[in-house]
Parts: structure tokens; C-alpha cells; sequence
């Protein structure tokens, strides 16, 4: 006889494209991601607190977008030749040993090493965890299966942020940090002894044709549909990364009203909520529908968010920005899974690094020189940047295709 229960449950996981090794992917994901998060995102209030200023900051925010390309790369090219289960032992390992180097060294110049370390670990494991969701999934299941992760991902985004404000409100800025990191290692620790018990060995897989994975053999196999996607991300990421860093420091040094670092983080956990409450929906009608209105979609709600902070002078209007910025993930798994249409099916892994190794380069200039706009001032800064999510948004409505590089 069937378990009514067992059997609800079972279609829930199908809908939701949880399978064994899914399952183990996303259990990593939240138990590092968790670490991460507690402590990186107050990482420019720690550094104003060790004796950095604001072009530290800007500096930070630079070497994590330049970090983030050019570990991309590397971790789509090591999923290629390792597997994804034994690219994401090594991943780990490197962010705990950045994690150990910033408790051990209260000191900026340490942080900063430490950075080197944990704060792309994200950006060096993705290639390999959507090249294993998108190998294992049937064709219809490929945007749930890359929302399931875009969703994991935001309870660490959520609620690491809360930790780390409490635990910056207990023991204050510079030791609550320090203190997050110490649970940042411990949770990472659990995560690689749980990646090792679910996550199954890699299949055999085929010889490459040698130099097949060099960036520029790749480059030419970029299709016209993908190059524009690109264009127009990278114009995006602009809108994004010039503020970014700076976003703690409006909320909680330059308003008029400012707010504490446990409000700030309630505002995190408001933005990844956003997110949460729209993954499922979007997802089940992006595999059946065209993706581009999706996409379109996310690039318009990215041009908004730094307008509406801009006006956004204490803890209400913030509440309604973070809305706003946790409404930009629309489409976000939607256009992560027209990433991997658009790549060749034997190189998916290391084209979507190539990927993000373009994009992330490039968009490194515009995090540093949100600081110079900063300097000269928060508004100048906010409003270039949703003038560079204006052109994003229109290059891609005018010019994003469809079309399968395959």
C-alpha cells in the first residue's frame, strides 16, 4: 500500500528537482554560504573599524569583483578536468584557510589576504554546482533546479547578515566580526564533511580535445546570443557594483536617521525574503515560457534600486529599497540557465567561467570607481549607477536572442 505522505513528498521533490546529489549541492551551498555571510557583508564596517577609509572600501569591493573573475575561470576549467565533487573540495578548503587567516590577524592588511581567500568562494564554485544541476535535470527541470539553488543560497544571505549584526551588537564591530569568522570556519568544516557523505563520485568522463578549455578556444565558440546577454550584464553589473559596498555606509553612517547593524541586517533578510517568495513561481513558468521578458524584467528592477535608495532616508523607506532589491532576483535563475543554453553541451562548466571571468573583470572598474563617485558624493554615485542599469536594460530588449549555441 502507498504512503499518501511518501508520495506527496516524492512529487514535491520532483517538482522541485531535489534528487541525491542536488540535495547535497544545496546543503553545502547553505552551510558555507551561512559562514560567508555572517561576517562578509559588514566587511566595510570592519575595515573603518581597523583604521581603512572609504577608498579601503572601494578597494575591497574591486579586488572581490576582479577575485570573482578571475576564480571563475579556474573553477569552471577544474570541474572540467576534476569532477564537481573533488573542484569543491579544494574550493572549500581555500576559504577556510581565509577564514583562519583573519581570526588569527585583527588587522586590515589581513583581512584583505583573508579576502583573497573566502570572499569568491561563491563565484569559484558556481560553474561547477549549476554544470552538475544542469547535467543531472531533464530539460524541463533546469530552471527549477538552478532556482533551487538561487534560493538556498538566500537563507545564508538572510539570515547570516542577522548573526552577524547581533553578534556585532553584543561584542561590537571588531571582535563580533572576528567572532563570526570563528563560526564561519566551524560551518564550513561541516559543509565538506556533508559534501563528502551526499554528494556522489564524479562519472568517468571523456578525454578533452586538448586546449579545448583555453579561454580564447572558447571565445570563438561564444555565440552571437550570448556575447549580447553579456553586453548587456556587464552594463548591469555596473548599476550594481558602483554602490554596493557603499550600501551599509548609507544605511548606517550617511542618512539622517540612520540605522543599527541589527536593522541592517533585518533589511537583508527582508531583501532575501523578497527573493524567496518569487523563486518558485517565476521558475515554474520560466521552463515552459521565453525566457527574455524574465530577464528583462530583473534588469529593470536593478536600474530602480539605487533611485529608490537615494530617497530612502530612514528604517520605513529603506524597508521599501530592499523590497525593490530583493524583486532584481525575478529572473536571475532564468538568466543563469540561458547562460548554460547558449554554452557548448561539452564545455558548459568552463564557458559559464569564461563568462563570468569577461564580466566580472571588466565590471572590477566600475566597483572602484563607485568610490570616487562616492567621494564626491552618495547621490552623484546612485544615480550613475542606474544610469548604467538604463543601458543594460535596453541593450538587452533590443538585442537579446534565444538562439541555442548548441
Amino acid at each position: 500500500m502507498t504512503d499518501p505522505a511518501a508520495s506527496r513528498t516524492a512529487r514535491v521533490g520532483r517538482f522541485l528537482g531535489l534528487q541525491r546529489s542536488t540535495v547535497g549541492v544545496l546543503g553545502v551551498v547553505v552551510l558555507v554560504g551561512m559562514g560567508e555571510r555572517l561576517a562578509e557583508r559588514f566587511l566595510p564596517i570592519y575595515l573603518l573599524a581597523l583604521g581603512g577609509g572609504a577608498l579601503l572600501i572601494g578597494l575591497l569591493q574591486a579586488m572581490d569583483n576582479v577575485l570573482s573573475a578571475l576564480y571563475s575561470f579556474p573553477g569552471g576549467y577544474l570541474a572540467e578536468r576534476m569532477g564537481a565533487k573533488r573542484s569543491l573540495i579544494v574550493f572549500n578548503l581555500v576559504a577556510m584557510a581565509g577564514y583562519a587567516l583573519v581570526i588569527a590577524i585583527p588587522a586590515w592588511p589581513a583581512v584583505l589576504g583573508g579576502a583573497v581567500l573566502f570572499i569568491s568562494w561563491s563565484a569559484i564554485s558556481l560553474p561547477a554546482t549549476l554544470s552538475l544541476m544542469y547535467r543531472v535535470l531533464p530539460d524541463r527541470k533546469r530552471t527549477m533546479g538552478v532556482t533551487m539553488h538561487s534560493l538556498v543560497r538566500r537563507i545564508p544571505m538572510a539570515l547570516g547578515p542577522v548573526f552577524g549584526g547581533i553578534f556585532i551588537g553584543v561584542w561590537g564591530e571588531r571582535d563580533g566580526v572576528r567572532i563570526a569568522f570563528v563560526v564561519a570556519l566551524a560551518l564550513a568544516v561541516l559543509g565538506l564533511w556533508m559534501q563528502q557523505r551526499m554528494i556522489p563520485a564524479d562519472p568517468p568522463r571523456v578525454k578533452p580535445v586538448p586546449g579545448s578549455f583555453r579561454p580564447r578556444a572558447l571565445l570563438r565558440r561564444m555565440s552571437p546570443a550570448m556575447r549580447n546577454l553579456l553586453v548587456s550584464d556587464v552594463l548591469i553589473r555596473f548599476c550594481e557594483q558602483i554602490p554596493y559596498a557603499f550600501v551599509v555606509v548609507w544605511a548606517i553612517k550617511t542618512i539622517a536617521s540612520p540605522v543599527t547593524a541589527v536593522q541592517f541586517g533585518l533589511l537583508t533578510a527582508i531583501e532575501m525574503a523578497t527573493a524567496v517568495l518569487i523563486y518558485l513561481p517565476v521558475a515554474a513558468f520560466a521552463d515552459r515560457l521565453e525566457k527574455k521578458p524574465f530577464v528583462v524584467a530583473t534588469f529593470v528592477f536593478f536600474t530602480a534600486f539605487p533611485l529608490v535608495l537615494m530617497v530612502s532616508r530612514s528604517f520605513g523607506w529603506l524597508v521599501v529599497a530592499f523590497v525593490v532589491r530583493g524583486l532584481k532576483e525575478f529572473g536571475e535563475p532564468t538568466r543563469k540557465t540561458l547562460i548554460m543554453e547558449l554554452s557548448p553541451e561539452d564545455g558548459r562548466a568552463a564557458m559559464f567561467g569564461l563568462y563570468y571571468l569577461i564580466r566580472d573583470l571588466i565590471v572590477s572598474v566600475g566597483a572602484f570607481g563607485g568610490a570616487i563617485l562616492w567621494e564626491i558624493g552618495p547621490e552623484v554615485n546612485l544615480v550613475t549607477a542606474a544610469a548604467f542599469g538604463l543601458a543594460g536594460t535596453v541593450w538587452f530588449a533590443v538585442f537579446g536572442r534565444e538562439v541555442s549555441a548548441n
